[in-house]
């Protein structure tokens, strides 16, 4: 269909992958900060930050995608009649780590700490846990769970103060969804980006038939993404309610 069309599907199609990947690298840093600094990372904050990562999401990606169009190595080949993303080595290695071993990197280091800070947060609560009077010393009466019961207008409110409290469990619960998150991003785009940074610098001839199964792995991560965000966080969920259902 022509080089112009060549390149036109080739940006367009670098630069969706690349946002879409460095999206997920930009949740994983929003669950960290709210996991690990929650008292500083108020709404506002939340909403500046969120705006500058998907500034320079979009930045880096369109950096990278359109780098050919400035003459930075060839997409299409008309004896061939074929068009890809340039083989040129300097920019396959340029690419590829910009657009996913970079953030491969850092949302491991970030699940890393996620995991680190939440197992600090149970080795704490399980420090500081009330430690029961010696059976003798105990009241008949007070052999029930412990309570903290606080009056308000006559009515008695009750809290249950064993157990895990709602900030824990929506901690772990993010935690548990970045950790998916990254999970299903690894295992679909590795096989391309391997193949992609191999190929051009060992001239290593690749099936057409793999590439292509590698290629439509990798796809499909961006068809994963919403349904980890909405079945793990409602205000995902919400959010997605709100774009494509008429309230």
């Amino acid at each position: 269909l022509g080089r112009e069309l060549c390149l036109v599907w080739v940006c367009f199609d670098v630069l969706c992958c690349t946002a879409s990947i460095w999206n997920v690298t930009a949740i994983a840093l929003d669950r960290y900060w709210s996991i690990t600094r929650h008292l500083q990372y108020t709404l506002l904050t939340r909403r500046r930050i969120s705006n500058v990562m998907i500034a320079l999401t979009w930045a880096l990606s369109a950096a990278i995608s359109l780098a050919p169009l400035f003459g930075w190595g060839e997409t299409y080949s008309p004896e061939q009649e074929r068009c890809q993303v340039s083989q040129e080595p300097s920019y396959t290695i340029i690419s590829t780590g910009g657009a996913f071993y970079l953030p491969l990197c850092v949302v491991l280091f970030v699940y890393w700490k996620i995991y680190k800070a939440a197992k600090f947060r149970v080795g704490g609560r399980n420090r500081n846990a009330v430690v029961p009077l010696p059976e003798a010393a105990q009241v008949k009466e007070a052999s029930r769970e412990p309570q903290m019961v606080f009056t308000a207008r006559h009515a008695a409110i009750t809290f249950q103060t064993d157990g895990e409290t709602w900030r824990e469990q929506k901690e772990k619960k993010a935690a548990l969804m970045v950790g998916i998150l990254i999970g299903v991003f690894v295992l679909c785009w590795i096989p391309f980006f391997t193949t992609e940074l191999i190929s051009p610098l060992c001239s290593c001839n690749i099936p057409p038939v793999w590439k292509s199964i590698f290629l439509w792995l990798g796809y499909s991560n961006s068809f994963f993404n919403p349904l980890i965000y909405t079945a793990f966080n409602k205000n995902y969920n919400n959010a997605f309610k709100n774009l494509f259902v008429k309230q």
